[in-house]
This record gives structure tokens, sequence and C-alpha cells, in this order.
């Protein structure tokens, strides 16, 4: 019997279909791709508020039925190529449609959605077949202990017999363990330098181990003077409303575009509100506000000079959130502000690196609140209502998706876990009206980097699981296919992105970030092609998507002044905005910034190990400058409040041994010229971290206590290997 929905009119109860339309994603094809479209909009008028997002309207209820999503067995194969016409899926279809062509559409959905089900059935079953007679796989673990680095594992797994070697490597630190894609895998490749110098700097009287030591002591005596006392209670305390208004603006033409979490017409109601009302302000909202104050204070200055204000903002919020007022807080409102409050704590540099975890407990409070299943399956809501679910769960996936690549753990959901349409074409004006009409996709709106990134969404969740689930690897043949499929898709996008005019309001930011994403995630893919199987020539491809792609991510964060003097004035701001983002966030910007240069780095060392030849070796010097500019940018990040020195340190130091090989050093020689280098980047970090430990304090800093700490105590105080950033 078919799924119905119960319609009241009149007093007498009728039954009828209600199935959204679909349509096919592959034309010109003998395997069509089908896509939900979203549903038609509610023609009830009524006004947006924040309070209507939690309200339901149970007058009409529809039921589920089986979802549209592709398996994890065929995620690789099936996923469908993006089209540019009006077919895609991802806007709401104004084309009428009979009951006769609906019908027969139903019914071919019926039956496609079966044969997939017994597909996906016998493609399992021949999995797990196959994987009881196939060996189990071994593995290496090499361990490192330096008084630079601390302790760290590397677990790499041994290929079987006749397999070709690549890279699957898992890196475990005190309690975390990483897997590919997070960055500690660049890094890694260069434990030969902590070998190298542990001989000299594990001697107590080392001026580098004992500068190291100083630094550490005054990072962490500034952290703590940053910090409020915990629990730090929510207050209505605001900066002035011109610093204010800045800080608004700031996160609404930055983050805002790329992940939508706001009704921005509402929000600035409310912001409106607060400074004419003579009220006490809402404490919900007003922690809502500060973390957007937080966001966009990371990019207010080169030198993140309201960072103390920040940190202040993220633990008012943390401590307001972690109220027992668990059922009370099951809404939309609540999701908002955590949402915000994760983005501000990876940014700020609270606790960032945790945040995988908490992002976890988020995408079950949306999933326990229903935003996974559409809401044409729910008790009937408002249009503007739908959107907001829509949007918001877009947001939960995009963000689970990027803390599964930074943390280097799996994302843990599918594309069967949910059925959540793609949000609809709409500014946020529309959204607020009666019945308001989706635009097409060359007509740029407030949704369109964000739909651009839910296109790409299923490629994206593919690389990730390969890289971080257990047994996910990708063949090399399916590597090159998702490749192919991912550019194929991109350049569809960027093809739309590119016709739309200036006078469209484009948002740069967004645009720049979709393809800083897009390279990531193209770098990640081939990352298990690169390190470790650099003489495999089968892999030559790898090695140079890797090296291209860091190139245009390092770009993208620090472009040449060449590129921003031909910039115009909306574009510079938009590169300042990007660029103080990886200066003063500790953000994935900051960290791919350093992936980038670590992957590049690891390019010339090999080429120079490899060169046979006893004339000059030719190197690009657009790498080399790289490795020069990292280092320098990254002496400019302690400058702006970074209180971790290692990622300096340790990039003096691969630079060092690169022109050691350039320079074909002997083996003998290359140890001094690290340990001189170590003395060298530590006393200029020193000098940093003691002005930055003395500002606003009358007697300064006590160095002499610094000289009285215990050396017996160092491994453990030295022994933080995330030191790009210092949360």
């Amino acid at each position: 019997m078919e799924n119905a929905g119960v319609n009241v009119s009149h007093g007498i109860p009728q039954r009828r279909r209600r199935r959204p339309p679909v349509n096919c994603l592959r034309s010109k094809s003998s395997n069509c791709v089908y896509d939900r479209l979203s549903p038609p909009p509610s023609r009830r008028p009524r006004h947006a508020r924040t309070s209507d997002l939690d309200q339901p309207e149970p007058d009409i209820y529809r039921f589920p039925k089986p979802t549209d999503q592709f398996s994890d067995a065929s995620r690789y194969a099936m996923v469908p190529s993006y089209q540019s016409d009006s077919t895609s899926g991802i806007a709401n279809s104004t084309e009428p449609s009979t009951p006769a062509s609906q019908s027969s559409s139903r019914e071919v959905e019926s039956l496609r959605i079966k044969i997939q089900q017994l597909e996906d059935q016998m493609s399992r079953a021949k999995r797990r077949s196959a994987g009881l007679s196939a060996p189990s796989p071994t593995y290496n673990i090499a361990t490192t202990t330096s008084h630079i680095a601390g302790t760290f594992h590397v677990q790499e797994e041994v290929p079987a017999d006749g397999r070709i070697p690549t890279t699957s490597r898992t890196i475990m630190h005190k309690a975390r363990v990483f897997g590919q894609s997070h960055w500690m895998n660049g890094v890694a490749q260069f434990g030969d330098i902590l070998q190298t110098i542990e001989p000299l700097v594990r001697n107590e009287t080392s001026k580098a181990f004992y500068d190291l030591q100083r630094c550490k002591y005054l990072g962490k005596l500034i952290k703590t003077r940053r910090k409020p006392s915990w629990p730090a209670a929510p207050t209505a305390e605001l900066p002035p409303k011109d610093v204010a208004d800045v800080l608004v603006e700031v996160y609404i033409r930055t983050f805002e575009t790329v992940y939508r979490i706001l009704h921005i017409p509402t929000f600035r109601r409310d912001y409106d509100a607060l400074w004419l009302s003579g009220t006490p302000p809402d404490m919900s909202f007003l922690v809502q506000l500060k973390l957007i104050f937080a966001i966009g204070a990371t990019m207010h200055d080169d030198k993140f000079s309201l960072r103390t204000s920040a940190i202040r903002w993220v633990y008012e919020a943390q401590t307001w959130i972690s109220e027992p007022e668990f059922k009370s807080r099951l809404n939309i409102q609540f999701l908002q502000t955590t949402i915000l409050l994760l983005l501000a704590r990876e940014n700020v540099g609270v606790d960032g690196g945790l945040i995988w975890i908490s992002t976890g407990e988020l995408f079950r409070t949306a999933v326990y609140m229903g935003l996974n299943r559409d809401p044409i399956y729910l008790p009937k809501r408002t249009i503007f209502v739908t959107e907001m679910r829509r949007r918001l769960w877009n947001t939960i996936m995009e963000l689970v998706l990027s803390t599964s690549m930074v943390s280097g753990g799996p994302p843990l959901f599918s594309l069967e876990d949910f059925d959540t349409h793609p949000p609809g074409s709409f500014d946020d004006e529309q959204i607020m009206s009666d019945d308001p009409i989706s635009k097409p996709e060359q007509a740029f709106t407030q949704m369109s980097v964000a739909l651009a990134l839910r296109k790409l969404f299923p490629l994206r969740l593919a690389i990730v699981r390969s890289l971080n689930a257990l047994g996910a690897h990708m063949t090399y043949e399916e590597t090159i296919h998702v490749d192919s499929e991912l550019r194929r898709s991109y350049k569809a996008i960027f093809e739309d992105l590119k016709s739309y005019g200036p006078a469209s309001g484009t948002s740069q930011f967004g645009i720049r970030t979709l393809d800083w994403l897009v390279r990531r995630y193209l770098l990640a893919l081939h990352l298990p092609f690169f390190a470790g199987v650099v003489n495999e020539t089968a892999f030559a491809f790898s090695r140079r998507v890797v090296v291209e792609n860091a190139l245009k991510i390092w770009c993208a964060i620090h472009p040449s002044s060449l590129m921003a003097s031909n910039a115009n004035e909306e574009q510079n701001i938009t590169q300042q905005d990007l660029t103080r983002l990886a200066q003063c966030g500790s953000g994935p910007f900051r960290t791919s910034a350093m992936q980038a240069c670590f992957l590049i780095a690891s390019e010339l060392k090999t080429q120079l190990q490899e060169e046979d030849s006893l004339g000059p070796v030719p190197l690009r010097r657009d790498l080399l400058c790289v490795i020069e500019d990292y280092k320098n940018w990254n002496l400019r990040c302690i400058e702006a409040g970074e209180t971790n020195t290692k990622g300096y340190l340790f990039t003096c130091l691969v630079y060092t041994q690169i022109n050691a090989l350039m320079m074909r050093a002997s083996k003998e020689k290359l140890p001094y010229m690290l340990l001189q280098t170590a003395e060298d980047a530590e006393a200029l970090c020193l000098s940093i971290l003691e002005k930055k430990a003395g500002e606003g304090q009358d007697s300064g800093v006590n160095f002499d206590d610094i000289n009285d700490l215990e050396v017996d105590g160092m491994p453990d105080l030295l022994g933080n290997w995330a030191f790009m950033v210092s949360s």
C-alpha cells in the first residue's frame, strides 16, 4: 500500500499520495541516476520569526519512504557527475507535470530503488566472502622519541605479496590517533631530522634545549593570563558599537557565506534592537552574538588584538551551553549557537583540536531533532522553517566532514543516514515570503557557495572515509576515478561561478574558500600514493597532483605581492580576510598551510636525494620560495600571538636540511648545521615571547623562575607534537 498523507478539508479526511518528483541527473546514459527535488513551497503565509523554527504545524503528516542514497560499496562508481542544467536536483523544479507522468516516474523510481538495493546486497556479500579468504594486513610501528617532539608512533601497513606499495599511515601521539588526512603525516616524513639532531640537543647544557625550555614556559604563562576563570558566566558586557559592527560584518562576509547558520535579516533585526532597547537582552541571543564577535575578531587586524576578549567570549558560551537544560534546548537556536561555538573554538584556539569529538554530539543532537529527515516527511512547516532546517543540516554535515579531515578521524556517517534534500537556491529575504521561487543556478544567491559544496559532498565524503576509516582504502584505479569525477564536477561549478556578474553580490571569500577546499581534497586523495612511494613511476601523477595543489593552497593563503597589486578593492579585502584568518586563527586554514609547506619540502628533499648528477640540481624556484616564505610567515604568527614555537623551529630545520642537500654538505657536518639553526630560531622566538609576556605587567616577567625550572621535567613539558597551534 502506498504511503499516504491525511488532509482534513471541511471535516472529511481525504487520502492522497505525496511523493516528491524525481529528475534524471545523467541523461544520454543507459544507467540513469536520480535525485529528489525539493518539495513544492508552502503557500501558507507566515512572517519569519526565530521562534517559528521550532513550532510544528500538525495539520498534515507525511510518512517516510525508502531513501535514494548510494551505499558505501558503490560510492565511487555511482556518484553522479555535476550537471549545470536545471535537472541537477539542487533547485526546486517549477515545471508542471501531469498525473500520468508523476505515476510513471514513481513506478520507475520504485523499481530502480529495488534493483539498487539488490545490487548493494550482492556487492556487500561478495566483499564479505572475499574478506574471509584475504590475509589480514600486517603493520610496522616505528617509535621516535626526541627532546624537540616528544614521543610519537608511526604505524604503516605492510603491503601483501604482489601488491604495489602505498603509504597507509596512522600516527599515535599521547592519547590520540591520527588518520592519513591529518597534517602530521606531512611532518612525519622529516623524522630523520629529529634523529640527526637528537644526540646534540639531549645534552642538558645545550643552548637550543635550554631556550626551548624557556619558550615553553613563557608560552604557558601567556596562555594562562589570557584565559578567564572557569566557569565564566555570560555577562551583558559588549564591545563599543563601532567595533561590534565591524566584527559582525566581517563574520557575515566570510564564514556565513560558506556555513549557512543564521537567517541574516532576522539576525540584523535582533542585533539592531539590542542597541536600541532599554530592556535586558535575551541571554541566548547575547551568547550567540559574542561567538560571532569571536570569529570576526580573528580577522579584525593583523595582530589579533582582540584575542583575550575572543577567548573570554568563547568561555562564556561554553559555560552557558554546559548548563543542564537539555530538553529545553532542543531547538534550532541552540543548534545555531553550538555550531558557532565549535567554529569559534576551532579558529580562536580554545581546544580547537578536539572539536571533532564535540561535532559528533552536535550531529547526534540534530538527528535526534529529525534534521536528517527531510521536512516533507515530518509535520508540515512553513517554507521559512523548512529551509532553515535544510540549511542547518547541510552545515552540520559540512562541519562533520571538515573536522574529520582536520582531526584525521573517520566521518562516522554515510549517505544512507539521511534523506534531507539540499536547501533551495533562495536569498534570505525570499524565504520570508509566502511562495518563493527558487532561482536558477546561473543566478547567484546567498546559498550558491553552500549548494556548490553540497554537489561535491558525496565525493568528498568518499575521500575522507578512504583516508581515515578502517579498511576503506581506495585502489589506485578508484583514486583516479574519484579524481576525474571531482575535477569534472568542480569545472562545471566553476563555469557557473564565472558567469555571475560583478553586480550579483558574489561572495569572493566563499568562492576562494570553495577553491581552497577542492584543492585540499584533491591533495588528500593522492596522499597515500605520495609519501614513501616516490620510486614508483606508476604514481607519478599522484606526486604531481599533491605538489601542484599544495602550491595552490599556499598561494590562496599567502599570495605574492604582484598578485595583490593586480587585485581590485573587493579582492584585496577578501585576501586580507583569508590571510588574517590563517595567520591569527588556529583552524584548518592554518594547518593546511603547514601541510602544504611540508609536502612541498618533501618533494624538494626527494628530488635532491634522487639526483645523481655532479652538476647543479634544477629545483623549481617557486617551490623553494614557499619554504622560505612559510618560515617567515610562521614567525609572524608568533608575533600575532601564537605561543607554540615548535612550528617555526621545525620549519627552520627543514629549510636548513634542504639547503645542506643542495650544497652537498657531508653527513658529519649536517648535525651541527641543524643545531646552529635550532639555537638561532629559539633565540629569536624567545625574544618575541619575552616581550609578549611582559606586556601589561608592571613588574614584567621574573625570568629567574625560568632559570630555576627542573630539567628532569622537560620530556613531559616538551612533549606537545601538535606544534603548529597552541590550542
